[in-house]
């Protein structure tokens, strides 16, 4: 299994939505490191829900149903990929991009070194890390 994390705006597409959706197309990503990242993506693949700009906090867990087919939105384009994700389970408490930055444990995450993707692998202990931040048990 791999781990990723994925960045929206929240006010062009939140986790409320995605939740009320109950499945979601990931489209629109137009860099080639992140579609190569979505190429990657594997069925049972997990991702940390990032709301980037507007609270810049880490929200949920969504998991990869489908694996990357064209993007519908540009079919004269068949660089582009999509992937599917459903909601797996909400953070009781967000993980602020402040409270990552402030943990060592964080520091070669790849949300600091790439932060212009939308689309980025973690590692294991730093996917298992965030959600022990994030889920009360």
């Amino acid at each position: 299994m791999n781990y990723w994390l994925i960045k929206t705006e929240p006010d062009a597409y939140s986790w409320e939505k995605f939740v009320s959706q109950g499945r979601s197309v990931w489209d629109g990503v137009r860099n080639f490191q992140a579609r190569n990242n979505l190429k990657a993506m594997q069925i049972g693949d997990l991702a940390l829900f990032y709301h980037s700009n507007i609270g810049k906090e880490i929200v949920g867990i969504a998991k990869v149903v489908k694996e990357n087919y064209p993007d519908p939105t540009i079919p004269e384009d068949p660089r582009w990929v999509v992937v599917e994700f459903e909601p797996v389970q909400a953070f009781d408490i967000p993980v602020s991009l402040k409270i990552l930055k402030n943990d060592d444990q964080f520091s070669d995450l790849a949300l600091f070194k790439q932060s212009r993707l939308s689309v980025v692998p973690i590692k294991e202990n730093e996917f298992n890390a965030i959600v022990r931040l994030g889920i009360n048990n």
